[in-house]
C-alpha cells in the first residue's frame, strides 16, 4: 500500500525560506514614483505607472498571503488522516504493513456486509499487517472514509472465514463511528491549535509527539475500556440481530477469539486491548 501524506511535513519543522518577491514588486521598490510624478505626467505615462504600481501591490499582497498560508495548521478534519498515516509510517517496522500479501477478497466481502446492513456511501481501506503485535483496529481517517488494520497472523491462527472477518471489520467501523479513538487520542493543546496559524509564533513539537504516543498506547498496549467495549457490543447486537447469518457469524467470531486468548499465550495481550470476548458473549446471551 502506498501511503500519501496529505499535509506538508512543515508541522514537524518550520521552513526558514520566504516566498520570493515578484519582478514587479522589485521594480516598484527601486522607483519612487512620487518624486518623478511631474516628469511622467508630462510624458503621459502617469496612468501606466499607476497601473504598474497597483499590479506590484496586488502581487505583494498575494505573496504575503501565500507566505502566511505556509504556517496554517490543518483543521481537525484534515488532521486525522495526516496523523494516522504519519503513525503508520513511523511504525512500519513493527506493523510490517509494507510487505507483499495475498489478495483475500476482503474488500468485496466487507462491502457486501455493509450493503446487507444498510451502510452506503463510504470508502474504506483494509491494511493487512504481517504482525501479531496489532490484532485489528480502525484508525481515525478522512470524512466518510475508513482505515482498518488487520493482522494476518491473527486471522490465520483462528482460520476466520471472510464473513467473520467482515463482521470483525464492522465492529471496528462502529468504534470509529462512535469516535472512541479520537476521544482518547486528542489533547487540549492540539485541539486548540487546529485550524490556526503559527506565523511569527513558536510551534511546540511536543504537541504532535503527544498524539503519536497516544496512538502507541491505544493500539499497542491499552486499547479500550469495559464501558466502551460494552457500548460497541450492544450496538453490534442492535444492528446484526435481525440478520441471522451475520448474527451467527458474530457469535462464531467471538467464540473463536475467546478460545484463542485462553489457549494461545501469543495473544494474551488481546484482552487488554479489547476486554473481553468472554464478557461480550455474556452480554449478548439472554439470561
Amino acid at each position: 500500500m502506498k501511503i500519501t501524506l496529505i499535509i506538508s511535513i512543515f508541522l514537524m519543522s518550520i521552513s526558514s525560506f520566504s516566498v520570493e518577491k515578484s519582478k514587479e514588486e522589485k521594480e516598484n521598490e527601486l522607483v519612487d514614483f512620487s518624486k518623478i510624478k511631474d516628469v511622467i505626467k508630462s510624458d503621459g505615462l502617469e496612468e501606466a505607472a499607476r497601473k504598474k504600481s497597483l499590479i506590484a501591490l496586488e502581487k505583494k499582497k498575494k505573496r504575503l498571503e501565500k507566505d502566511r498560508a505556509r504556517y496554517n495548521i490543518p483543521n481537525e478534519e484534515e488532521f486525522w488522516p495526516f496523523i494516522s498515516e504519519f503513525w503508520l509510517i513511523k511504525n512500519a517496522p513493527v506493523l510490517m504493513w509494507n510487505v507483499k500479501k495475498p489478495d483475500y477478497g476482503l474488500d468485496e466481502s466487507f462491502e457486501q456486509v455493509l450493503k446487507n446492513i444498510g451502510v452506503f456511501g463510504i470508502k474504506f481501506r483494509i491494511l493487512l499487517v504481517d504482525s501479531p503485535n496489532v490484532f485489528h483496529f480502525g484508525l481515525p481517517y478522512k470524512k466518510n472514509e475508513y482505515l482498518f488494520l488487520l493482522s494476518i497472523p491473527f486471522i490465520r491462527t483462528m482460520d476466520l472465514t471472510k464473513l467473520e472477518i467482515s463482521v470483525l471489520l464492522f465492529e471496528n467501523y462502529l468504534r470509529v463511528k462512535q469516535g472512541l479513538f479520537k476521544e482518547m487520542a486528542m489533547t487540549k493543546e492540539v485541539r486548540s491549535a487546529l485550524g490556526t496559524n503559527f506565523q511569527n509564533k513558536k510551534l511546540d513539537p511536543n504537541m504532535l509527539k503527544s498524539i503519536l504516543k497516544k496512538y502507541d498506547q491505544i493500539v499497542l498496549s491499552e486499547g479500550f475500556n469495559f464501558k466502551q467495549q460494552f457500548s460497541v457490543t450492544k450496538e453490534m447486537e442492535k444492528v446484526l440481530k435481525n440478520n441471522l447469518k451475520l448474527w451467527n457469524a458474530y457469535f462464531s467470531l467471538l467464540r473463536k477469539v475467546d478460545k484463542l486468548v485462553k489457549e494461545n499465550t501469543l495473544y494474551e495481550q488481546y484482552v487488554k486491548i479489547y476486554p473481553s470476548p468472554e464478557l461480550q458473549i455474556n452480554w449478548l446471551t439472554p439470561k
